[in-house]
């Protein structure tokens, strides 16, 4: 059984209990299925810049080792397998572990997924070239042990992405009045306002653990089109993270 100081096991039941729709697009988990292209965008765009790569080539992140944290499914894990990436997604959720070897073994997908925690990994003395850390950190129940841990396991020179929700007014209404209660996108309970992030709080609580933080990017959504898209200066609800390690 995984363990780890920052697991909030109250997230990893509420989880696990829907995480046979992960793959379902119009279930419980149709928001993270809409907003995964942009995901993806910011992910390759980020990577590719930061190591220099052909954003043109098929398989642009061969040789580079990457790890998703709170993999869930494997909607991200996947994809970055099929840019070349040495793919290992870890999820604190066992049930979840199980959903995304499944359906990789029927997609294909060459993914190695465990049942484990940031801590654990770190403490095993495992390092990536890239960390993906989308949608946890407002899960975590420690975030600057969390991101400690997630130091240890960036390389010199490494590259962590992470995309959360900003604690506002805003997203309040957006995040969970809208998405849980009205438009009933996901289920009740999913998100507690209190453990959300700002921006500032979340570039303090990066460079705290060692790392240097960009400014963000706000992913943003438009009700007409149903579709996602990256903003530079939006970040009142969702936005994104560059986290990278001191090439020394």
């Amino acid at each position: 059984m995984a363990s780890g100081s920052t697991v909030d096991e109250s997230e990893v039941e509420f989880f696990a209990a829907i995480s046979d729709t992960w793959w379902d697009p119009k279930g419980p988990f149709k928001p993270l299925h809409q907003l995964n292209p942009t995901r993806l965008k910011f992910i390759r765009d980020a990577v590719t810049d930061h190591f220099n790569l052909d954003a043109s080539a098929k398989k642009p992140f061969e040789g580079l080792r990457f790890l998703d944290i709170g993999c869930g499914g494997g909607l991200i894990s996947e994809p970055m397998s099929r840019l070349g990436a040495d793919m290992h997604g870890v999820d604190a959720s066992e049930k979840n572990i199980h959903i995304a070897s499944h359906h990789a073994s029927e997609t294909g997908a060459s993914v190695n997924y465990r049942h484990t925690t940031a801590e654990a990994l770190a403490e095993a003395g495992e390092t990536f070239d890239v960390i993906i850390n989308m949608e946890v950190i407002e899960h975590v129940a420690d975030v600057d042990a969390y991101l400690s841990a997630c130091r240890s396991l960036l390389k010199p020179g490494g590259i962590m992405l992470l995309s959360t929700i900003n604690r506002t007014a805003k997203a309040f209404l957006f995040a969970i009045v809208g998405a849980e209660y009205v438009l009933r996108w996901l289920p009740k309970g999913a998100h507690d306002w209190n453990k959300f992030i700002t921006p500032a709080e979340l570039q303090n609580a990066c460079r705290k653990a060692g790392f240097e933080a960009s400014e963000p990017t706000g992913f943003i959504f438009s009700p007409f089109s149903q579709k996602w898209s990256l903003s530079g200066s939006d970040t009142d609800v969702n936005y994104a993270m560059v986290a990278t390690s001191p090439n020394i």
